[in-house]
């Protein structure tokens, strides 16, 4: 089995990411919407090709109920992040009248509170499968850390709360992603398969119905572009893991 400290330093990793999106809205005024919507565009290829071409074979090679986890794993994000939790877009908010009542903010938080949990579950069972899935997923997952951390921290100052509000915003969902992590080793490692077959719905879930249409309100065919480099660079990595004896 591979040894329990490996998925935990790339979940902490994944953590810092969370930590560094907040830090980035406490301490600038604004972040380049070009650099956000290049990691968002980037993350959303990637995920998808980790998502299809490794994680759902190999959940379906480990549990024969591997499709409808699958999809309970997008129906679950999409519940928690749009049936609990009021509407809200990856990157800076801007329109904070569309957030409705004062303590929105904590619905927000709740619901990316889940989401990055799995983004633990997806690091901790594909580590379980095998060492080069575990990586693939871990890059899949700090590519869009970054903007969740930076979604979550704007929102927070968006709805007056403090710079410091934002940075444990961000510090919350990274601890979510950890004890994602911790909890799939301890409790769910005898299902691995099922988790990994809903991590992978989750993955397909923030990649296509989160990622891709806000990259898809950017005009100019660049940035189809730059979601196909993303599958590219899943390609290559899989590739460099393989050259490099980590299967």
């Amino acid at each position: 089995m591979i040894e329990a400290w490996y998925p935990l330093l790339f979940g902490l990793l994944s953590a810092v990411g969370n930590l560094v999106g907040g830090l980035l809205v406490a301490y600038r005024s604004r972040l380049d919407h070009l650099y956000l919507n290049t990691f968002m565009a980037l993350g959303a290829g990637f995920m998808l090709a980790a998502a299809f071409l490794e994680m759902i074979p190999q959940s379906l090679k480990l549990s024969e109920s591997a499709p409808l986890f699958l999809l309970l794993g997008y129906l679950l994000v999409h519940f928690f992040e749009h049936s609990i939790v009021p509407h809200f877009h990856y990157g800076e908010e801007t329109h904070p009248e569309e957030l409705g009542t004062h303590g929105v903010e904590y619905t927000v938080l709740f619901g990316l509170l889940i989401h990055t949990f799995f983004d633990g579950v997806s690091i901790g069972s594909a580590f379980l499968v095998k060492p080069s899935l575990g990586v693939l997923v871990f890059v899949a997952v700090i590519l869009h850390k970054i903007p969740e951390g930076f979604t979550i921290g704007s929102v927070m100052q968006s709805k007056g709360q403090s710079p410091k509000m934002a940075i444990a915003g961000s510090l919350a969902i990274g601890a979510a992603t950890l004890l994602g992590v911790i909890a799939t080793l301890v409790w769910l490692k005898l299902a691995v398969g099922l988790c990994l077959a809903i991590s992978a719905g989750v993955a397909i879930y923030v990649a296509a119905s989160e990622l891709i249409p806000i990259v898809n309100q950017e005009r100019g065919v660049r940035w189809a572009l730059v979601v196909f480099a993303g599958v590219a660079f899943f390609w290559l990595s899989e590739q460099a893991l393989h050259l490099a004896g980590i299967e």
